[in-house]
């Protein structure tokens, strides 16, 4: 860069805005599968166990878990663009493998694919972002990135469930993929810029935690070392679990109600179409109010809106519950990324952020395992009740365990103004 990298979303708008219609790109990449995969297990390849159903989620999540925490030493090693655009490049086939797989097996390699995609391209976008933004609208920030990820995974949800049901499960609902790959992959590769230089200048100015961490260190300290990076990180392994499991379960829960594809593509929608539009403002309420409150209330609603569906026969339940689960995941989501920005010292918060990320999305894996297997056992509903309690006892441990964080990012933010001639 010609001029110094300073940090503030005033400051670098563009680039920011940029990044956010990035990431609806790599939203709409994953929306693709919400509708309609389960139904494309049972009516095209049989399966009938959940737990098979559910393989796809978990071979999903797994990838992209390991990829998530790649991205971040990766990141913190050659930059954030070249694994920004390694990740669109991974994403490229995943359509047509899922247009044209002529087994189960197939759609398993698509979702390896399409895991590794997600966890170069989604954790690069959330770390540019903390780069862009400084400490003061780090929430803000997050609740954007996250509110054009999720808005997109709603829409492609939508689309695809309609065209599934006027044009078949195969193959134009994937079209839609092809044209996300394609202008994700030419923003990224184009017209977004490196940003590592400004996570070196806020380094510079750090007064403490100076001296990188090895990847090891960063590995423990986010794990269990650190109080507050370790409760974050198993919240958002069960925010991830109980996403996991309304990924798989619920279009088969809906269905079992009666329901056709049209009327389970809205109300799949309906989550993630709550939760991504609720993020900027949670995002921005957690810079404004605080970030633990904000994650423990939203995690008893998420178990309070899983509950509503397990227990509901009728579409009015089912679309009362995705609001409240919705509205529960907005409050969790920006702020648990906005806590690592927080706590974590600039010179490793990327490498912080693929550990977080590691963790959080493990939790596909344990939610497709865990109601996959309990449904087969017991039944749908049993399965569901069960991860709403899960989520419950989960929002138990952040209230006991996370410190308030915002006024160590705060504190931060006073010292980079002063020392930038901002104040």
């Amino acid at each position: 860069m010609t001029q110094p990298a300073e940090p503030g979303l005033r400051q670098n708008w563009r680039q920011f805005t940029l990044l956010v219609v990035v990431n609806a790109f790599v939203g709409g990449m994953v929306g693709l599968e919400r509708s309609i995969l389960p139904a494309l297990a049972e009516q095209e390849f049989h399966l009938a166990a959940r737990a098979a159903i559910l393989s796809f989620i978990a071979v999903f999540g797994f990838v992209k878990a390991i990829t998530n925490y790649f991205a971040g030493r990766l990141s913190d090693r050659v930059g954030r663009k070249p694994v920004l655009v390694a990740g669109w490049c991974i994403a490229l086939p995943v359509p047509f493998v899922l247009m044209w797989a002529p087994s189960w097996g197939w759609v398993l390699f698509a979702n390896v694919l399409l895991g590794a995609s997600q966890g170069l391209t989604w954790s690069t976008t959330v770390i540019m972002k903390i780069d862009l933004a400084g400490s003061e609208r780090r929430g803000l920030a997050m609740g954007l990135n996250e509110c054009a990820g999720y808005v997109a995974v709603a829409a492609s949800a939508l689309a695809t469930g309609y065209l599934a049901a006027s044009y078949g499960l195969r193959p134009w609902p994937f079209v839609l993929g092809v044209a996300c790959a394609v202008i994700g992959l030419a923003l990224s590769a184009m017209a977004v810029r490196e940003t590592r230089a400004y996570a070196h200048h806020e380094a510079g100015l750090a007064r403490q935690g100076q001296g990188r961490l090895s990847a090891r260190q960063v590995f423990a300290r986010t794990t269990f070392g650190d109080r507050n990076l370790s409760t974050v990180s198993q919240a958002g392994l069960v925010n991830n679990l109980n996403d996991g499991m309304a990924w798989g379960l619920f279009p088969l829960l809906f269905a079992t109600a009666g329901l056709g594809l049209r009327e389970i593509g809205g109300l799949v929608a309906l989550y993630p179409a709550v939760w991504g539009l609720g993020q900027a403002v949670a995002g921005h309420l957690s810079d404004r109010l605080g970030r633990k409150w904000l994650v423990v209330v939203g995690m008893w609603l998420q178990a309070l809106g899983i509950g509503v569906v397990a227990a509901s026969q009728r579409s009015s339940g089912f679309a009362f519950g995705s609001v409240l689960l919705g509205l529960g995941t907005a409050m969790v989501y920006p702020t648990l990324l906005a806590v690592i920005g927080d706590v974590a010292h600039p010179s490793w918060r990327a490498s912080a952020v693929g550990v977080y990320r590691l963790w959080r999305d493990l939790g596909y894996v344990a939610g497709a395992v865990v109601s996959g297997v309990v449904a087969d056992r017991v039944g749908l509903r049993p399965a569901v009740a069960l991860v709403a309690v899960l989520t419950f006892v989960s929002g138990v441990l952040v209230a006991f365990r996370l410190s308030e964080t915002r006024v160590r990012g705060l504190a931060f933010g006073l010292v980079t103004a002063v020392s930038t001639g901002d104040a």
